[in-house]
């Protein structure tokens, strides 16, 4: 049996509201068990007898447009896969306060382009950094994503090409503990 986090995007964000025992009913008609949620916010960790993360991820993303009436980009990772991300914690730039920094995961369905990278490099400033590694690219702000000048979209012209989501670490640590129990 394989076990699976999908990360959805565009759930209970922008109007499109999703109750979570609907989402975890559409996970389980696809044939996977052990299906639960973390959040509403479009985390779910299923069991799986398949084992082709883009066949997955494809089914996965067929079934919620069908029924949800639009697109759902879903990003799978493995518990493992998830481990590693959580456990990577970048040197904060000096001068940060390590209490009001925020640390944020940009999921990509595959590797950072170079050109990807060279746009992010071209928007870090005093109050925004990013790390690429694999597929994810960590984005280091010296406050909350709302007090950054990204905010308000200049990361989105970026990533506006690019299937992407992004989670907080504080939720991805506690979903990996909830992957990790179950």
């Amino acid at each position: 049996m394989n076990n699976y986090i999908a990360l959805l995007r565009g759930i209970n964000v922008g109007g499109h509201r999703v109750k979570m025992d609907v989402l975890r009913a559409h996970i389980s008609a696809l044939g996977h068990s052990h299906v639960w949620s973390f959040i509403a916010s479009g985390n779910v960790g299923f069991s799986t007898e398949q084992d082709d993360p883009d066949e997955l991820a494809r089914a996965i993303e067929g079934r919620l447009a069908r029924e949800l009436g639009y697109e759902v980009a879903t990003f799978l990772r493995t518990p493992a896969e998830l481990a590693a991300v959580v456990g990577i914690d970048p040197d904060l730039p000096t001068g940060w306060d390590a209490k009001t920094a925020s640390h944020y995961v940009l999921f990509l369905d595959a590797p950072a382009s170079a050109s990807l990278l060279s746009s992010l490099a071209e928007l870090e400033s005093d109050t925004d950094r990013f790390l690429a590694e694999s597929l994810e690219v960590h984005w280091l702000t010296r406050g909350r994503m709302s007090e950054s000048p990204l905010f308000a979209g200049g990361i989105g012209k970026v990533t506006n090409h690019v299937r992407a989501t992004t989670r907080n670490m504080t939720s991805l640590t506690k979903l990996l503990a909830k992957a990790v129990s179950q």
